[in-house]
């Protein structure tokens, strides 16, 4: 098998050759197309010209929100290019047109409806383009009772009952401390959308794809959903313990926490002998599995005893070399200056044009690949940055592109 590390400085093109037109705001649609933009994909970012993606104007830097290149725009829209076009006027609209007749693929996140009352829904586009594949992200899909909902990933969390499990007794419902439920929307309108790409080779057609955030957040809780539809358990928050065995969750030893899971039989003993306490073991508490989860309060108590005299690096070390997963709890500097992300190439440095010698960090894809690195080809793009380049390829005239800014049709860029 090739090592992926010999591919580090080679981009990959699995995607070369496929247009992308990103119609999307915010996360759920940018983050999906960051994904085909990472494979060599020509993502073209259609924005409006008035301010363009809300996320320019989101993120912890005010200055980079001011100048519309917000963190959280940073974060997934690398390697994209922008266009800065007024759907809503007939001009605007002509002009997409003709770009769907070039493209392969559209992404969109608007609410249902919103590109049909346009006239550029996918019963419209499909007669410019049949091989069109049209990937449209929303909160609820495009069907069903609440289909014209406004959804932000924190009202998805809560109605998908991700809240309903998350935290301790004490503190749940308790929302996941990043927007999950937008970035699985994401992966699964990029899953989804090459999927369709792979099919439309064996038959030359194109066809439409509704993501809902809702389903795709309760399908990534399989387990969960399962217990209840096939064991008809009511699913409760546990904090940082596993629902599935004990012990296993976040523990203390003297200098800070650190996760054990010990899940099997063989890890409990092996763990019992590390901590010098093998009388756990035979425990009448402990000696089986679903003891020990009965009882694992009890356990726990235990366990962060004999973790007391000695610090996390030192449980790390001893439990891996003894087969038990273990790992430190992290916060997001440790993690990212982690030598084990380093030797994984994972965060990408690339260079801002026209600002000599300034980068700026994002991150890759969370795959390698034997021949080629999924990478960010450029920086993320300015709002309307490539406008002028764009419509040239579409053989508009520079007299024509002018008129189009006259016109407020394009951004003045």
């Amino acid at each position: 098998m090739t090592d992926a590390s010999s591919a580090a400085e080679t981009p990959a093109d699995l995607l070369q050759g496929v247009r992308v037109l990103d119609l999307t705001n915010v996360l759920s649609g940018p983050f999906s197309t960051y994904q085909m933009a990472l494979l060599g994909a020509e993502v073209i970012k259609i924005e409006n010209p008035d301010g363009g993606d809300l996320a320019r104007r989101l993120g912890a830097a005010p200055d980079l929100n001011r100048d519309l290149m917000g963190t959280s725009f940073q974060a997934q829209n690398a390697g994209k290019k922008s266009l800065a076009l007024d759907l809503k006027t007939p001009a605007g609209r002509r002009v997409f047109e003709t770009l769907v007749a070039t493209a392969d693929v559209l992404v969109e996140n608007f609410r249902p409806g919103v590109m049909d009352r346009l006239k550029l829904g996918w019963e419209d586009l499909r007669k410019i383009n049949p091989k069109l594949i049209y990937c449209a992200i929303s909160g609820f899909g495009q069907a069903g009772p609440l289909r014209n909902s406004p959804a932000y990933d924190q009202i998805i969390q809560g109605m998908a009952g991700i809240m309903s499990v998350t935290g301790s007794p004490e503190t749940a419902p308790l929302r996941v401390g990043y927007p999950v439920a937008d970035t699985i929307g994401g992966l699964t309108g990029a899953f989804a959308t090459m999927a369709a790409l792979f099919a439309r080779d064996r038959t030359g057609k194109g066809r439409f794809i509704d993501v809902s955030m809702l389903d795709s957040s309760i399908v990534t809780m399989g387990w969960i959903v399962s217990n209840y539809l096939s064991a008809h358990v009511r699913p409760t928050p546990l904090g940082n313990e596993n629902m599935t065995a004990a012990p296993s969750g976040t523990f203390v030893a003297a200098d800070g926490p650190l996760n054990i899971a010990a899940n099997k039989d063989e890890h409990f003993v092996a763990l019992c002998g590390l901590l010098g306490r093998e009388d756990l073991v035979a425990d009448p508490r402990f000696c089986e599995r679903e003891l020990r989860k009965r009882h694992r309060a009890a356990l726990n108590v235990e366990i962060n005893a004999g973790l007391a005299g000695a610090s996390v690096a030192h449980w790390v070390e001893a439990l891996t070399a003894a087969g038990i997963p273990a790992g430190p709890v992290l916060d997001i500097p440790a993690v990212l200056s982690h030598p084990q992300i380093a030797e994984r190439r994972l965060i990408q440095e690339i260079p801002v044009p026209g600002e000599t010698g300034a980068t700026m960090r994002v991150t890759r894809a969370g795959y390698r690949l034997a021949e080629g690195e999924p990478t960010a080809r450029t920086a993320p793009p300015r709002l309307g940055e490539h406008t002028t380049e764009i419509l040239e390829g579409l053989g508009l005239t520079a007299e024509a592109i002018e008129a189009l800014r006259v016109e407020g049709v394009i951004s003045p860029r």
